[in-house]
């Protein structure tokens, strides 16, 4: 097994398939309240949405933040976009920072 397929399979980066980029945003996130510790969600341009465990790769990256959920308040602190404070109508706990790219 060659030096990138070992590293690929140590952090979990998998190379996505069959999906267009047109569309198409990344969000990889690191950190406690999710599925999994780090995990990959894939936004399609109708909504639709799904997540992988680990990185995926290629990544084009667009905005980094900080995700503090708790109870059913959410601070949102992206690069991008600045401060963004919201209310969920469920309570949860997350603490993530977050990369989005395409």
């Amino acid at each position: 097994m060659d030096a990138t397929r070992v590293a690929r399979r140590r952090l979990h980066i998998r190379p996505h398939s069959n999906v267009e980029v047109n569309g198409l945003k990344k969000y990889t996130e690191i950190g406690f309240g999710n599925t999994w510790f780090i995990r990959t969600e894939f936004e399609d341009s109708d909504g639709t949405e799904r997540e992988v465990r680990g990185f995926t790769a290629p990544f084009k990256l667009q905005s980094v933040y900080f995700r503090l959920w708790m109870g059913k308040k959410v601070i949102i602190l992206d690069s991008k976009e600045g401060l963004k404070l919201s209310s969920k109508n469920r309570k949860n706990f997350k603490l993530v920072i977050g990369f989005m790219g395409i």
